[in-house]
């Protein structure tokens, strides 16, 4: 390894491994598709038959592995707890969505099935859930009356469309695009939605109707408009209802031997509400009414000349799906020790959708608090999922005409009780502490979705995350280093205040890949540390202005050809004003970047470094003999005359020079005395 020695110890620089000929044929052949897809394919060509199987039945990675003497037990009771809670809630998501009861138990019986089979989610309870069924109501009435069969034929229409959507994208692996989603937009747009949610099911409680709509201003006016309606028996009920189900919520959740609880609480508000039905018969109280008994039949959507105006809401309702039920899956996948794919998640899920549509279903995805009650209940595979479909299927069959009885204003209660979680004012305070440009993301989405309406808070929050991410992007963290005294290690002055930098050099730090995005805004950073110099930090040979400039570039993963044009201006702005840039610790991709373009010739390829110090200890050497009254190009012309040899040319330079610790000092004591300041430490010891 080429070194210079000094009087008292030998200084070493790593030289730099530039991308050759081979290297870099090889390189472009392998970066010519996109690495995930390819990886994918790849993977693919090596699967067995058996891997063949569990991709397109994941059901068999866990049936293979299932014990039955253990789990068994655990799924059975864990499915009826599910069970029990899912038909109550499905006929009250059914009412939320404008459709009768009916369809919400139809949603909580194929689907079911069909997902315990396609989903790779052990814990995940699919069907009808909250904020899809707001989503349902509020496009579908704009296009039709509730009461019509258009509607329903709409709504299953609607099922088949958002399954389509999430098997292509599934298929494609597309899952990855709603990471461009913040958690603070999602948690914004749920807290809103759910707060509409708790209005619209208002009109249960108070005995009058009020206006339809998914703002939150008319919900308002309309139930204030119609107070000389009010009426006291099904307030009284409601709100008795509504206690008992927060009740039994509250010790579910905070005792485990008492857990039952949470998930029978939907059960028992349905049975008071209909014993108490049965027994006083008020008239004041509306009914839920004749459910037709029997399973679904099957039958082909239609009403498909609506296809194109459903075509917004079933992106939407996809992405709800991939925002919800996928982000509760990975949860529970890593909670209960196993991997779980986004994009076969989100097939399983637009598989139960399409199949589902054919048996008079709605749209459906993964429920929060049932998967929840599911995994506190222990669930240990899709045995649970098929043990609360057969609830349903009893339900269907043999207690629809005890469904009758049910007052709605009790339907109305499950549904606030499930909802008031959704709010999630304790995610706000927590941005408000830690980050407020994201408490500035919820607030927001949070505003436009109740004053606004849920498509445009929707828009305009999906939009407010992007652009927050295209600004992050386009301006990006820049550090100027500095030395950590009695060490070789360069860190950020700003954070760490007994850092040193070096008289007549510059040392940036890039924390952010380099595009045409934030090309100026880099350019334009790198000008002002230029002309900014702090000198009270600063160490070596006293000069009056900048004469290296040495970027490290280990935090830049990408380089395009805009920000390789910016780095040639910028080489020739600085040669100008005779400025050398320095290259420290490119990545190899990167590197073979630059050196296509021709920047490394450019430059030069003696001034690109292994690390920070290698460039720093070079720059000092220079800054010293042009202190001594050359200028920067004659020094560089003197160092690219033999490039072969340059490490060479600095072991014969040594003798001439000061020894690199009394460059750092710039007072010229010998170094033996040097070795006493803990500050002026050799840029490398004889041991390295």
């Amino acid at each position: 390894m080429p070194s210079s020695t000094t009087t008292s110890r030998t200084v070493r620089i790593i030289p730099l491994q530039h991308p050759t000929e081979t290297t870099s044929s090889s390189s472009s052949s392998s970066s010519s598709s996109p690495l995930p897809f390819s990886l994918w394919l790849s993977n693919l060509r090596r699967m067995t038959w058996l891997e063949w199987i569990e991709l397109f039945f994941p059901c068999c990675r866990w049936i293979r592995t299932y014990k039955w003497k253990e789990y068994f037990q655990i799924d059975l009771m864990a499915g009826i707890t599910v069970g029990v809670m899912l038909v109550p809630q499905s006929m009250s998501y059914a009412k939320l969505a404008g459709l009768q009861p009916t369809y919400g138990l139809y949603s909580g019986f194929v689907p079911i099935f069909v997902y315990a089979i396609f989903g790779s989610s052990r814990q995940l309870a699919v069907g009808p859930v909250a904020l899809v069924s707001l989503l349902v109501s509020n496009v579908l009435s704009g296009i039709a009356d509730p009461s019509t069969e258009l509607y329903t034929e709409l709504a299953i229409l609607l099922a088949l469309m958002v399954g389509i959507l999430e098997c292509i994208m599934g298929l494609l692996r597309l899952g990855w695009l709603i990471r461009f989603i913040s958690h603070s937009v999602i948690s914004g747009f749920t807290s809103a939605s759910a707060i509409v949610i708790g209005l619209s099911q208002v009109k249960y409680f108070l005995g009058y109707n009020i206006d339809k709509s998914s703002k939150i201003i008319p919900l308002v006016k309309s139930i204030i408009a119609g107070a000389d309606k009010f009426s006291w028996p099904p307030f009284v009920m409601g709100s008795v209802t509504l206690a008992i189900l927060l009740v039994m919520k509250h010790l579910g959740k905070s005792r485990k031997h008492l857990r039952f609880l949470r998930a029978a609480g939907p059960l028992t508000a349905v049975v008071l509400g209909t014993v108490f039905v049965n027994i006083f018969h008020p008239s004041s109280i509306s009914l839920v009414g004749d459910i037709p008994q029997g399973l679904p039949r099957f039958s082909v959507p239609r009403a498909f000349e609506y296809a194109q105006s459903l075509i917004p809401t079933a992106f939407l309702i996809t992405g709800v799906a991939i925002l919800e039920s996928v982000g509760i899956a990975k949860g529970l996948a890593a909670k209960n020790g196993y991997e779980l794919d986004s994009n076969q998640e989100l097939f399983g899920l637009g598989v139960s959708n399409v199949l589902g549509s054919f048996f008079s279903a709605y749209p459906t995805t993964g429920s929060f608090s049932r998967s929840a009650v599911n995994h506190e209940s222990g669930a240990k595979s899709g045995i649970s999922g098929i043990v609360s479909g057969i609830i349903m299927t009893c339900a269907l069959l043999f207690l629809t005409p005890l469904f009758e009885y049910i007052p709605q204003c009790a339907l109305a209660a499950i549904v606030i009780s499930a909802v008031i979680g959704l709010v999630d004012y304790d995610v706000a305070i927590f941005l408000w502490r830690v980050d407020k440009k994201d408490f500035i993301l919820w607030a927001i989405t949070s505003t436009t979705t109740l004053f606004l309406g849920i498509e445009i808070g929707v828009i305009v929050g999906v939009g407010a995350s992007l652009a927050f991410v295209i600004h992050e992007s386009a301006n990006p963290h820049i550090a100027i280093l500095g030395r950590l005294p009695g060490t070789t290690v360069y860190r950020n002055v700003k954070q760490y205040s007994e850092a040193y930098m070096y008289n007549g050099i510059v040392i940036v730090r890039v924390d952010a890949p380099i595009y045409f995005a934030n090309t100026s805004y880099i350019k334009e950073r790198l000008r002002e540390y230029e002309v900014a110099v702090d000198t009270s930090t600063r160490r070596g040979p006293e000069v009056e202005r900048i004469y290296f400039v040495i970027l490290e570039m280990a935090p830049v993963t990408y380089i395009d050809s805009s920000a390789v044009q910016a780095l040639k201006d910028l080489y020739q702005e600085y040669k100008l004003r005779d400025i050398q840039i320095a290259i420290s610790n490119p990545s190899p991709e990167v590197l073979l970047t630059l050196s296509k373009s021709g920047l490394v010739e450019l430059i030069g390829k003696e001034w690109y470094f292994v690390r920070v110090h290698d460039a720093v200890q070079v720059c000092l050497q220079h800054v010293q003999s042009l202190k001594g009254g050359s200028n920067i190009s004659q020094s560089s012309h003197a160092l690219s005359e033999d490039r072969s040899s340059f490490y060479g040319r600095l072991l014969k330079q040594a003798g001439e020079n000061l020894a690199i610790s009394d460059l750092e000092s710039g007072n010229g004591r010998s170094p033996l005395s040097m070795d006493k300041d803990p500050h002026l430490e050799p840029l490398l010891s004889k041991e390295h």
